[in-house]
């Protein structure tokens, strides 16, 4: 027994040793990093960065399509077949002198391959110089963001705009979603406003006005709101209240104008040279400025005669018919029998018939007399559907906060408005 324990001594001895003696293997090293590929990028209109040698040709005044092709050594030939292979696309006479033509170059040919030309932001048009010789348009992504703008009108409502850097054209957006409460060509100092509208932006710069989200126009006093709602009918404007701002008549059966005579039955006619009623509203314009049916209806005489010259008349129903003489021409389609929409073209300004100047005499019958417009007291407008009452308010009640509180007019109270176009 002692023998044997013994030996169970020396071998756990001996094993101890060789466990200790028996020598560690390196840890494995990872291998290094490799470079990571750098990152393909491409500019605005697809193209890979540093693909090409980029020229930006800046169109002159007379400068043709062919004239600068040649200037980069594209073969008339090439530039013919471009051209034709372009028509049902871009036309190439279209180039505007002062816009810029991007030119795509081979590194290694500095031969031209393709050609990029934007008629405006967002728009942009690729030849390619290729065999195939094709021509695409492109549009460049385009976001939507949130504003909101607000002021009081000094001179016009477009310079109050320009003056804080929002595109004036959001004054005509205003003047469409008010065309049935407002005549903005009656608006004045002192007037305010307050817009929450979309702009479109790319790469951060705006390139254009989206829709009116929600607007309060305090004018002569009194505070004219409107919000957008989409329903399953479509998107319409709403007041506070919930009533359309559609109505069954525009203001005007024009968009740009100057009010120059009223419905008056004893007026002196300037060609007459006589007294004489004048059953209508007179809106100076332009020749040419398109005339707009006030209303939904169906034309029942277009014509000429030696008093009304070029006139149009409108049935809307069985209580409203509306007229509108001394046009320079009709619009096309515009003839007895047509249906029309509430503001659709339906003829042109001018001075045909007895008429001093461009103008045309707005004609407003009820049940057969004919009233004054202005002064009529048109049919009510249609409150919201009641299943979209509770989202409307919500929605409503979220954007009012972001139009301010009542606006306080900057003139006294009692002050007539003026004839003369402030837009």
């Amino acid at each position: 027994r002692l023998l044997v324990a013994v030996a169970s001594v020396v071998l756990a001895v001996s094993t101890g040793l060789l466990l200790t003696r028996t020598p560690t293997r390196p840890e494995e090293t990872p291998p290094p990093p490799q470079p990571a590929e750098p990152a393909v990028t491409y500019d605005a209109f697809g193209f890979e960065t540093g693909a090409y040698d980029v020229v930006e040709h800046r169109i002159r005044r007379n400068q043709t399509f062919s004239d600068i092709l040649a200037e980069h050594n594209v073969p008339p030939g090439q530039v013919f077949r471009l051209a034709r292979s372009a028509e049902d696309v871009f036309s190439v006479r279209r180039i505007q002198a002062g816009k810029t033509l991007r030119i795509y170059r081979d590194d290694s040919l500095q031969a031209a391959r393709y050609l990029v030309y934007q008629p405006d932001p967002i728009t942009y048009v690729v030849f390619s110089l290729d065999d195939s010789l094709n021509v695409r348009i492109g549009e460049r992504p385009v976001h939507t963001v949130r504003r909101s703008v607000e002021g009081v009108i000094t001179r016009s409502l477009y310079e109050a705009l320009a003056e804080q850097g929002v595109n004036p054209l959001l004054a005509v957006r205003l003047s469409e979603v008010y065309a049935w409460q407002i005549d903005f060509f009656r608006i004045q100092p002192g007037d305010g406003f307050s817009i929450v509208y979309e702009e479109q932006v790319i790469d951060d710069e705006p390139v254009g006005i989206g829709s009116i989200v929600a607007a309060r126009f305090s004018h002569f006093g009194q505070d004219f709101y409107a919000f957008r709602f989409e329903r399953e009918e479509g998107t319409d404007y709403f007041d506070e209240q919930g009533n359309s701002l559609r109505k069954a008549f525009l203001k005007a059966p024009l968009e740009y104008y100057r009010l120059t005579s009223r419905y008056n039955p004893n007026r002196f006619h300037p060609v007459l040279k006589r007294r004489r009623a004048h059953l209508g509203t007179d809106y100076a314009a332009p020749t040419g400025t398109p005339i707009r049916a006030t209303g939904d209806g169906v034309v029942i005489e277009a014509g000429y005669t030696r008093g009304n010259g070029n006139y149009v008349k409108i049935r809307h129903n069985g209580t409203y018919t509306t007229g509108y003489l001394h046009m320079s021409r009709f619009a096309r389609g515009i003839q007895r029998g047509t249906r029309v929409r509430q503001g659709d073209v339906i003829g042109y300004v001018g001075s045909t018939g007895l008429a001093t100047g461009p103008h045309v005499c707005y004609r407003f019958w009820k049940n057969g007399v004919q009233v004054d417009p202005l002064r009529e007291k048109m049919p009510p407008s249609r409150p919201i559907e009641e299943q979209y009452r509770a989202a409307f308010e919500a929605e409503r009640d979220h954007l009012l906060p972001l139009l301010g509180g009542a606006h306080t007019p900057q003139y006294a109270l009692g002050t007539p408005a003026t004839d003369d176009a402030v837009l």
